[in-house]
């Protein structure tokens, strides 16, 4: 086993299938990682309180403790990236994954050379400060939105948005008045290494608007711009 150095990244995995985290284990310290492992949710939510893991990759058939309700619950306690790692690959999964929080997701069987180049672009993300983290708190209209404090309020009330739905509002409202591409917004929300199909946006798209239009169905805000992609309108 590598020998963990004050430097070294420390990479939580879990899977109850013990070639799958025999496997990624080997890699992983192969690579110069430090690697614990855990086989049930449980026992992830208990390593990831005391480790401090700086990336989590999760998969989502686990025992005591389903993948979707253990990255719900790290999520209540941790920003640490994590990548969902699951033999399903319907679109319905992929969207509940990204919407608790997940950074990414993998479905098997995967590339491990690939697998492994997400998990380097996930970590040198990380490394950097949060997007927005030190930035100024954004009015437009009856929508402020403080990147500082993780805040957002719609006609005085504040409104209780998941991580993506913030980062979201947050790349569209910096752009206020201007066309943002559905590329860009993988790019800066989910990633540029993420590969998920347009989809996904429009569906938390969808869900933004429902929590900050007056009418989700006629929006006057969040803007659909045929082709091209969205623009926030004060």
């Amino acid at each position: 086993m590598t020998v963990a150095t004050a430097t070294q990244k420390r990479i939580l995995v879990v899977d109850d299938e013990s070639a799958i985290l025999q496997t990624l284990r080997f890699n992983l310290e192969r690579s110069g990682y430090h690697v614990s492992t855990a086989g049930d949710g449980r026992t992830a939510l208990a390593l990831v309180a005391s480790e401090r893991p700086d990336l989590v990759i999760l998969d989502i058939m686990l025992p005591v403790l389903d993948g979707i309700e253990t990255c719900k619950e790290i999520r209540r306690q941790s920003n640490v990236p994590i990548i969902m790692l699951t033999a399903k690959d319907q679109e319905i999964d992929k969207v509940v994954a990204l919407e608790l929080g997940a950074d990414d997701y993998v479905t098997k069987p995967f590339s491990l050379a690939e697998f492994m180049a997400r998990i380097k672009a996930r970590l040198r993300r990380a490394e950097g400060a949060a997007p927005g983290s030190a930035a100024e708190p954004i009015t437009a209209g009856e929508i402020m939105l403080d990147p500082s404090r993780q805040l957002i309020t719609v006609r005085g009330r504040e409104v209780q948005l998941a991580p993506k739905e913030f980062n979201l509002l947050h790349v569209l409202m910096e752009n206020r008045g201007r066309i943002v591409t559905r590329q860009m917004l993988l790019e800066k929300v989910w990633g540029y290494d993420f590969e998920g199909e347009h989809q996904t946006i429009s569906v938390h798209i969808r869900w933004l608007r429902e929590k900050v239009e007056e009418d989700p169905n006629n929006p006057k805000h969040i803007i659909t711009v045929r082709s091209r992609g969205y623009m926030f309108k004060e």
